[in-house]
């Protein structure tokens, strides 16, 4: 299938000594290129000529459907008109890359239009090569004039990537599942893997707490590189946690009839599923060694033993890997292969939990609440009162989200399910904020959800004899933080979250620092502190 511009001076019967050379027609007479399909290219002023074109492309080559697109600009010298049209065509058209070819003409329309193809091709929003067509020679006088594939270097256009601005921002909304996030550091790591996504095929590695969102950012990745035709095969996920001896081997790697007890038939195995598409290993880190040393050599050439075949087998995949472990650490340690390692850690990915992201936590609410009323069809909302007892709630340091954005989704699910007429009252927010109390306590070993005051004389010694109730609870708190915080600014985001959301607080670990030399305390003397 061939996309072109109709040339509007090149294509038309009169003018010079070439006019018998129309470059949209001879493509269609060549021997060896066979058209099947030529999607037509014109502006609405030049529709007869268009028309011509098919009619003559008809009589020369009866096998080739001609198809007129008229597009909508009206100065083929202007680049944001052309680019516009051009690249609303190619976000609208149903390519099929798997059953067709396609090819780009590039000798019809301007400079303008011949750039902007330039630039939708090398993006692939165009899946296709460039095909360039040229007149006969004087000498040989042949009719139809010649043809040539050809691949451009593009680079020098560099300065024209401006004009994917909204398309990035559109690909980054789309890993954020379109929610509003506010977090900087998070919003950084997303704009870095948008970039590595569709510039890259290397492996990904996803490092953050369970919870934290790593499988649905791997199938966001997924739709995303789909989005741009840069993945043909399927997404296959599995999580390595429930992988065990042979069956590990035979689930990920296939396994012959009678390879082991109990192997009845044949089994294909998930890499060669992924052949072509994207393979998310969640929890590689506990895969076994011996999957591991297979799962390299099929990362670095592409075959792999099925379990009891003496054959090879190919499978050319794309990976993401999750994991929640210190995979360093695990090498270390020798549970974790240290050449492994450095394959899949090239664009290595870390999602904060929930409590790193207390600012990102009302935004996800609502995205929350979205997600509920898409999976019944029951709109449901906060009245004013119980939205802001959850928010305060939810952002103090009383809330401890163990679960990260599993407990979030558990808990609105909770509410609206028992929301009465679509609104969730107080009453049942509270009734709520019981049940979460409780199960974080378990998750987290017993540990009060009120601050302990005893261990403060163990801390201060006779000073904390001194101290006012109010500042002995209040303090009890800001050390119960600490000690469950990897750094001072974690500590700092959970302590101050509602006045950093009123912009108050510009310094968290500095704030936190002055609060703890008052009663001659540093972070770093706490246990959880680093």
């Amino acid at each position: 299938m061939v996309i072109g511009f109709l040339g509007a001076t090149l294509d038309d019967r009169g003018g010079d000594r070439w006019s018998e050379w129309r470059p949209t027609v001879s493509l269609c007479q060549q021997e060896d290129l066979l058209v099947e399909r030529l999607e037509l290219l014109h502006q609405a002023k030049h529709a007869r000529l268009a028309r011509e074109i098919r009619g003559d492309i008809e009589l020369v080559s009866p096998e080739t459907l001609v198809r007129c697109h008229e597009l909508d600009f009206e100065d083929p010298w202007d680049l944001e008109q052309v680019f516009g049209a051009l690249h609303e065509f190619a976000r609208g058209y149903p390519f099929d890359p798997d059953r067709e070819d396609y090819l780009v003409h590039i000798t019809t329309g301007t400079h303008v239009s011949q750039i902007c193809l330039f630039l939708l091709t090398e993006s692939r929003h165009l899946p296709a090569r460039l095909l360039q067509t040229s007149p006969p020679r004087r000498r040989k006088r042949e009719s139809v004039g010649s043809y040539q594939v050809v691949d451009l270097d593009l680079s020098r256009y560099d300065q024209l990537a401006s004009r994917f601005a909204v398309e990035r921002t559109e690909g980054v909304s789309l890993l954020k599942s379109g929610i509003e996030t506010r977090n900087v550091e998070f919003n950084r790591q997303i704009e870095l893997l948008e970039r590595v996504a569709l510039s890259s095929p290397a492996p990904i590695l996803l490092m953050g707490p369970t919870g934290s969102g790593k499988s649905q950012l791997a199938r966001r990745v997924e739709a995303l590189r789909r989005a741009r035709r840069q993945l043909e095969g399927p997404f296959v996920e599995v999580n390595c946690a429930t992988l065990r001896g042979d069956s590990a081997m035979s689930t990920l790697f296939g396994h012959e009839k009678g390879a082991f007890t109990g192997a009845v038939t044949d089994r294909t195995g998930l890499l060669r599923r992924a052949d072509q598409g994207l393979l998310f290993l969640d929890e590689i880190g506990e895969l076994g060694l011996d999957e591991q040393t297979m799962l390299l050599r099929a990362l670095e050439e592409k075959r792999f033993l099925p379990l009891g075949s003496d054959t090879e087998v190919e499978s050319d995949f794309e990976l993401i890997a999750g994991t929640n472990c210190d995979l360093e650490k695990d090498v270390a340690e020798g549970r974790f292969r240290e050449d492994l390692l450095a394959r899949i850690n090239l664009w290595t990915f870390r999602l904060p939990g929930l409590r790193e992201r207390l600012e990102d936590l009302e935004p996800n609410l609502e995205y929350e609440l979205e997600q509920f009323t898409t999976r019944t069809g029951v709109r449901v909302r906060f009245n004013q009162e119980a939205r802001q007892r959850y928010l305060t709630f939810a952002t103090s340091p009383e809330a401890s989200w163990s679960g990260n954005f599993r407990d979030l989704n558990s808990s609105v699910t909770r509410m609206a399910t028992l929301a009465s007429g679509g609104r969730i009252t107080a009453e049942v927010v509270e009734e709520e904020l019981t049940r979460l109390r409780l199960a974080w306590r378990h998750a987290d070993g017993g540990m009060p959800a009120t601050p302990d005051t005893d261990n403060l004389d163990e801390l201060l010694g006779e000073p904390a004899v001194d101290l006012d109730r109010f500042d002995r609870v209040q303090l009890a708190d800001v050390v119960r933080v600490c000690r469950a915080s990897r750094s001072m600014s974690e500590a700092g985001r959970v302590l101050f979250a509602a006045s950093r959301r009123r912009k108050k607080s510009s310094n968290d670990a500095d704030r936190l620092r002055k609060y703890l030399a008052r009663f001659g305390l540093n972070f770093a003397g706490f246990s959880g502190g680093k």
